[in-house]
């Protein structure tokens, strides 16, 4: 992900002046990327806000689980997408430290679980049940995977413990890890064409709700300490015998030392929040617009003035 200057950020700029706030700093406010199109969106339409009111603003590539260290310790200033199903324990593990703040909910109300196109139903009539997925197992079988059904994965460093479930709950299926989020919707689309059954790992938001319609499979409720307690859940033996949060949170997080560092930008940050079809708007822009991300943080602040210039008042 490359830097994104103030040259580069001119045509932003041009969208609404403001005057450098004296009592931020002009150290850069650090920002971090992953590997997933609306948090490199969003974090390029935050950036070039701030850098709108004057702040120096760098962009990083971490690791989705790593960066809530490099925040702790100041490496890195805040982080936008707090999914509290992907990173939620990691989150909180660095909280206990110490270091790391929570800096408030967006409005975007999230999902993440393993998910299926709606003509893989036709195949799997049961669903959205767990069981009932199961029982189809066989369906989904590949090459790779024998008799048993293949289910992809996100990526390792997203953490989502699919094998785990899988053992907990003794199913039939052998688990992939995608490459990248780009091999969750060439699975999906591969697949349209002939409308083959798949089982990929899926969220919400993002722009794949409106391009494929489809259903999240219904596991066990979701359980806190079903990840931490093999007594929590229908398996007293085994971890991750249970789905992820349903409604589960978005989160801002920073680093302790923002708010006396950047008192204006950290104000910013506090303001912002993004709904689901929005983060899925900017996911889409990159994604089937094939926007570089920068141009469509400007396509999306052009678009976008009621929402995020009251942020910055």
């Amino acid at each position: 992900m490359k830097k994104i200057t103030t040259a580069l950020a001119a045509g932003a700029m041009a969208l609404t002046p403001f005057a450098v706030l004296a009592e931020d700093s002009s150290d850069p406010i650090v920002i971090p990327i992953h590997n997933w199109s609306s948090q490199i969106v969003m974090s390029n339409v935050v950036g070039q806000i701030l850098e709108q009111r004057g702040n120096n603003v760098e962009y990083v590539t971490t690791d989705s689980q790593a960066v809530y260290e490099s925040v702790r310790l100041g490496d890195v200033t805040m982080e936008l997408e707090v999914w509290e199903g992907a990173f939620g324990a990691s989150f909180r593990a660095a909280q206990e430290k110490g270091g790391i703040v929570d800096v408030g909910d967006h409005d975007a109300v999230t999902r993440e679980d393993w998910w299926y196109p709606m003509w893989t139903k036709d195949a799997c009539p049961g669903l959205p049940d767990w069981k009932a997925l199961n029982d189809c197992a066989a369906v989904f079988a590949t090459p790779e995977t024998g008799g048993k059904g293949r289910y992809l994965d996100g990526p390792v460093d997203w953490l989502k413990h699919g094998q785990e479930r899988v053992a907990a709950l003794d199913m039939d299926f052998v688990v992939i890890n995608a490459g990248s989020a780009a091999a969750l919707w060439a699975e999906i689309g591969a697949a349209e064409a002939d409308k083959k059954p798949v089982v990929v790992f899926n969220w919400t938001p993002n722009f794949a709700e409106a391009v494929w319609p489809g259903e999240f499979v219904e596991f066990p409720p979701h359980e806190e300490g079903c990840d931490k307690d093999p007594a929590v859940g229908i398996n007293p033996d085994a971890l991750y015998d249970c789905g992820n949060p349903a409604t589960g949170y978005l989160k801002k997080a920073a680093w302790e030392g923002m708010e006396a560092k950047w008192p204006a930008a950290y104000g910013v940050l506090e303001k912002i929040s993004f709904t689901n079809p929005q983060i899925a708007q900017m996911a889409k822009l990159v994604d089937i617009d094939e926007m570089e991300p920068d141009e469509a943080a400007e396509a999306w602040l052009a678009e976008n003035k009621d929402v995020w210039e009251s942020w910055i008042q």
